[in-house]
């Protein structure tokens, strides 16, 4: 039985991300123009000429043989999208030395792109790896549904071993794709320090759908303190680990190393035709959303609506 102390944090934290996703940046962006694009649409508006590379199956043959040349059909974009949000609830999320744990930003990410692509009737839903199975919240529009998803993502168990066969993020990424047709947004929320060949699965994502990678780090992960003996416990693995810290050498070659990886990590994502968003337990992480965005929006001029904070 679930205590009432846990169910009223719940509700105060959920609670309190809304407040915070919409009313620091409402009136920045609508939730309805976050995609790279809207959808072909189904109602039809009209027809044209074809033109090489147009979909055979768009072919209007009663008008093509009135006209005796080839037409296709026009349609009115779809401007509902849906949205998917991938959570990596692997073990190494449980770890934080700063303002909160990682796991905390992998919920507030979900928050920020749920709250903001549900307005208008928009759909969300929520997969959930890293742990002994998937966990799938299907796709619904309206705030009571995007709280139950968020509400599964709170209530995620905390794990001490790696993710399960089918779980980790490679096989996340995959059920995905297999279920989800339809194009849309696809946001992927991990440290991506899974040793699954995640990166070739965005990739096929991508080809579809519009993807944007999370990562989220802690300072510690990037360099270490000068404290003397430190101990470490892998997560995953159990494996511990003792190492001196008063080394400057060593703390020196942690931190290139702890570079690299995260250059890396964000090369992959970007060159898998995904979208990077930086996220640290150590900084505002709404400050380093609405800068996305608002960067997102500059680069891809009139086909996102960004609109200036009241």
């Amino acid at each position: 039985m679930t205590e009432p102390a846990s169910v009223a944090a719940k509700a105060a934290t959920l609670r309190r991300l809304e407040l915070q996703v919409t009313r620091r940046l409402d009136g920045m962006l609508t939730g309805d123009y976050l995609a790279v694009a809207a959808g072909p649409g189904t109602e039809r508006s009209g027809a044209r000429p074809y033109e090489p590379g147009d979909d055979a199956r768009r072919m209007d043959w009663n008008l093509t043989a009135r006209a005796l040349t080839p037409h296709v059909r026009t349609t009115d974009a779809d401007t509902e999208m849906e949205t998917w949000v991938v959570a990596d609830r692997s073990a190494s999320l449980d770890f934080g030395t700063a303002q909160c744990e990682k796991r905390d930003l992998v919920l507030a990410a979900a928050a920020a792109f749920g709250f903001l692509t549900a307005r208008h009737g928009n759909r969300l839903g929520l997969l959930i790896g890293g742990g002994d199975d998937l966990m799938r919240v299907p796709a619904r529009s309206g705030r009571v549904s995007m709280m139950a998803a968020l509400s599964s993502l709170y209530e995620s168990p905390r794990t001490h071993r790696g993710p399960g066969p089918k779980a980790d993020l490679a096989a996340t990424l995959d059920s995905l794709n297999r279920s989800k047709r339809q194009r849309g947004q696809v946001v992927v929320v991990s440290d991506f320090l899974d040793g699954s060949d995640w990166r070739t699965s965005v990739s096929r994502l991508a080809l579809r759908h519009q993807v944007v990678g999370v990562q989220v780090t802690d300072p510690r992960e990037l360099r270490l303190p000068d404290i003397g003996i430190l101990g470490v416990i892998d997560p995953e693995t159990g494996r511990r680990l003792h190492v001196q810290t008063n080394s400057a050498a060593l703390r020196t070659r942690f931190e290139a190393a702890a570079a690299e990886r995260h250059q890396r990590i964000r090369a992959d994502l970007v060159s898998a035709g995904a979208e990077h968003l930086h996220l640290s337990t150590d900084r505002d992480w709404l400050i380093d959303f609405a800068r996305f965005v608002a960067i997102r929006g500059a680069l891809r001029g009139s086909r996102v609506r960004v609109w200036a904070g009241r």
